[in-house]
């Protein structure tokens, strides 16, 4: 803790040192700029600021966040793009920056989806299966880097198919095994890996506003295949989807839902799995918690943005269900996990209907916070 409240100091003092510029403070300036949103809705709009945040898989969280949303050529019938970037330390000594981004040029003929991850973050590994023990885990540490791009042409309204690659690299990996590899099992893949996976990919998508849709669908659906012959180590093969529909109540309100599924075979090594948990998807549960071959999980979520009575803030409630399991043969409603959770929500930027989320969600093992500016999915 003492490293939080060093960092708490340091942040007041900084933002009691800004200078004055034409007798206005900087830092009252950027308040203006970032609450006030007074630049056209065809206009660039980006934020900075530093983060605190808790979550299961890092406990407190210091980091510095920024967010570009835009559309192609200024033109307001064009979707719009989002960049985020995310540098982090943890009190778990986990470190790491993140790019992700979802792109659209003009007229939303080429649709570009991704993200760019590189961390060192010690992770808690469980073993492999619906069943493992909450009490019995070990610690891995390890450098990631993974790549992850969609490049998408638009064929039809609203359709875009293209091709799809997924680089995964682990390194530096030790495993703090303290006398329990007989019970929590080796994984494939502990002394570290390197896996490119290439395939094809088709979506639809008729959302235009991915922070915030309000009405609409998304799918996509795509095959990965990895094989040694072009230097991964391990071969095997994933099919995703990932299934979102939104369904405006009222004038203000959303019913979101959202069905996500991986199914994998042939020798996956275990940071490749399908892995149970995160910010996004059963939010409390720790991002890997549970992983196997097979993951499918279904989650709704109604929001209200904003409420009646006023006009930036509101607030999303929210349940998910999901399970692992190692193959089709063997799937059981034991296997059954749920999540539940609320969190308020502020109009960060009124003009391009974005808000800031902050998300409480409890499960039967704990709870978890995630604060972020756009919505979960």
């Amino acid at each position: 803790m003492e490293a939080l409240k060093r960092f708490i100091v340091i942040a007041v003092l900084l933002t009691g040192l800004v200078s004055k510029a034409h007798g206005q403070n900087i830092f009252i300036k950027y308040l203006k700029y970032t609450l006030m949103d007074t630049s056209p809705p065809a206009k660039p709009k980006f934020i900075g600021y530093p983060t605190l945040a808790y979550a299961p898989e890092t406990d407190w969280e210091l980091g510095i966040s920024g967010l570009l949303v835009y559309r192609a050529k200024q033109d307001t019938n064009n979707r719009l793009s989002e960049v985020k970037t995310f540098s982090f330390v943890t009190l778990q000594q986990q470190y790491g920056t993140v790019l992700e981004h979802a792109l659209y040029t003009d007229q939303n003929q080429f649709y570009f989806r991704g993200e760019l991850r590189f961390q060192s973050f010690p992770i808690e590994y469980y073993g492999i299966g619906p069943h493992t023990n909450p009490d019995l885990h070990v610690i891995v540490n390890t450098n990631e880097l993974r790549v992850r791009e969609r490049v998408l042409y638009q064929f039809a309204p609203s359709w875009f198919t293209g091709f799809e690659a997924d680089f995964q690299r682990l390194s530096k990996v030790s495993i703090d095994w303290e006398d329990k590899e007989q019970d929590i099992g080796i994984p494939l893949g502990s002394e570290g890996s390197g896996n490119l996976s290439l395939g094809y990919g088709i979506v639809y998508d008729n959302l235009h506003n991915v922070l915030n849709p309000r009405e609409g669908a998304y799918l996509e659906l795509a095959y990965l295949g990895s094989r040694t012959g072009w230097g991964s180590r391990y071969s095997f093969n994933t099919v995703q989807t990932d299934l979102r529909v939104y369904h405006p109540v009222r004038k203000r309100n959303v019913l979101a839902t959202q069905f996500v599924g991986q199914f994998g075979a042939g020798d996956i090594p275990f940071n490749a799995l399908a892995q149970m948990g995160g910010e996004q998807l059963m939010r409390g549960y720790y991002r890997g918690r549970y992983r196997d071959q097979n993951y499918a999980a279904l989650q709704l979520e109604y929001r209200m943005l904003p409420f009646p009575f006023a006009k930036r803030w509101g607030a999303s409630v929210f349940a998910g269900s999901g399970l692992v399991f190692p193959s089709f043969n063997d799937v059981s409603t034991d296997y059954l996990r749920w999540a539940v959770g609320a969190g308020p929500r502020f109009l960060l930027f009124p003009k391009k209907d974005v808000y800031n989320r902050l998300d409480v969600a409890f499960t039967k093992e704990g709870m978890g916070f995630y604060f972020h500016i756009g919505e979960a999915f």
